[in-house]
């Protein structure tokens, strides 16, 4: 196959993939994040870049948004929220800031790779976005594509849908990003 054919490929992967995630869960997602006094993000490896990318846009939209793990990030309580994105849902310390969240009286949300997992079972909202992850593949999703591909390209274009939602939801003014954006870059 030659890059182009390889690139519909992917977007087509993609296509199918975006069509089975509940708009009722996207929603609850949305709900939740203007809901939430504080909101804090974590994940690891490829999955944490993509997920660091949300909560920037978060914060540049106004939102108390923490990349867990900056040392910036404050401690976690009451009110807030903690997203983490997980493809096998098993990631340790995933899981370990998801027990941490709750026990401090957090709403804890997963996008999620498998919802039957350790991550899937312990936070209180989740998102599936059944793609398989490194550690096995999924029945609902095959994928020509190196394990974790799918998974995470996937969620960068639902996180970037949800970002479009808030930014329309909120007046879709350029200049109030604008004057939250990096300037020191």
């Amino acid at each position: 196959m030659n890059a182009q054919s390889l690139g519909q490929a992917i977007l087509h992967e993609n296509q199918k993939l975006l069509a089975k995630v509940s708009r009722e869960d996207v929603d609850h997602l949305i709900e939740e994040v203007d809901r939430a006094g504080r909101i804090f993000c974590a994940a690891q490896g490829r999955s944490g870049y993509i997920l660091r990318c949300f909560c920037m846009r978060l914060a540049q939209f106004g939102y108390r948004a923490f990349f867990v793990g900056e040392t910036i990030t404050p401690g976690i309580g009451r009110g807030d929220m903690l997203i983490v994105l997980s493809g096998s849902g098993q990631t340790a310390l995933t899981q370990e800031w998801v027990r941490v969240a709750r026990e401090r009286g957090a709403t804890t949300f997963g996008i999620i790779g498998v919802e039957d997992s350790p991550i899937g079972r312990a936070i209180d909202h989740s998102l599936s976005l059944p793609a398989g992850s490194k550690l096995g593949f999924s029945r609902e999703a095959h994928s020509i594509q190196p394990p974790g591909s799918l998974f995470e390209q996937a969620a960068f274009v639902l996180l970037e849908t949800i970002v479009l939602a808030l930014y329309q939801r909120h007046g879709s003014d350029p200049r109030t990003i604008l004057d939250r954006h990096a300037n020191l870059e």
